[in-house]
Parts: structure tokens; sequence; C-alpha cells
């Protein structure tokens, strides 16, 4: 991982851009939607079956390789059908989008 959340003295820490590797059992979900995005982001499939819903449309990534990409003041939120594992790259790296307390995690 690497972005703002890393500590200033660590090589990954960046306001830039943060890159986030996702293991998202099935049945996961973001907790509420993202509205007022001031990123831009870009969401890979690794593995798995994903679901990433827009306010236009929803696109579901089912093939190694399949993404999506979004902008500044896109809402969007998400879902794991199956087990899947994303790789997310952010721009710029901003503290505020952290839900807490998820209620699908450990």
């Amino acid at each position: 991982m690497l972005g703002h959340f890393k500590d200033p003295g660590d090589p990954r820490h960046s306001e830039d851009v943060e890159i986030k590797w996702g293991v998202h059992p099935r049945g996961d979900r973001r907790a509420r939607w993202i509205t007022g995005e001031e990123r831009t982001a870009l969401l890979v499939l690794i593995s798995g079956r994903f679901r990433v819903e827009l306010p236009d449309r929803t696109v579901l990534l089912t093939r190694q390789g399949d993404y999506v990409v979004w902008g500044h003041g896109t809402d969007h939120s998400w879902h794991a059908e199956e087990e899947s594992v994303v790789l997310t790259v952010r721009w710029p790296s901003l503290p505020g989008y952290a839900v807490q307390d998820h209620p699908t995690r450990k």
C-alpha cells in the first residue's frame, strides 16, 4: 500500500497517489456510498467478480484485468459478488474516505 496513510518518513507515503491491494470476501460491500469525491480512481480486477456502482451505470468486472475508471465528483460504491482481489489507484491521496466499523469485515 502507498498513500497519505503511511507515516511521512516512510518512502510509501504520498499525497499525490494512493495504491491499495484489496481482498474482499464474497458479499463484502462498501458500508455507504462515497459522495463528493475529490479523487480520480482506477480499479483493476485481479480475481473474482466485483461490481462498481456509479450514478449513471453499474460496471461488473468478471475477467482478470477488467477495469473501471471514474473521475473527480463521481459518487460510487462497490460490492464483491464473489471473493475478489482488486488493485485500486487513486489520485491524489486524500484522508477522509475510510469507513469505520465495516459491517462485513473483522
